[in-house]
């Protein structure tokens, strides 16, 4: 017979390593409250204790085709203005 796991969701996993790290209770006192392994407990105060990125501001991803194809045009019409010039300085 195979042991099954449970998934524990997200909230439950802040708020066992926020409890964690307040030490109001003792580990044992928390794997008994949740009914998690102390293991368990020690890797979500861990995880939470080393995520830097929580605070964080994220940018959003800045659409610039409009732009790009505007300046693939220019280059066009300079490329061929060069040309064009080119042919009439060589006369």
């Amino acid at each position: 017979m195979q042991k099954k796991y449970t998934r524990h969701n997200n909230k439950l996993k802040l708020k066992v390593a926020i409890a964690a790290l307040k030490a109001d209770k003792t580990i044992a006192e928390l794997c008994q409250e949740f009914g998690l392994a102390a293991s368990q407990i020690y890797a979500w105060k861990k995880q939470l204790e080393e995520s830097s990125h929580i605070f964080v501001k994220k940018n959003k991803p800045i659409n610039r085709d409009g732009e790009i194809d505007r300046l693939l045009t220019t280059i066009g019409k300079l490329k061929v203005e060069n040309d064009f010039l080119a042919k009439v300085l060589d006369r």
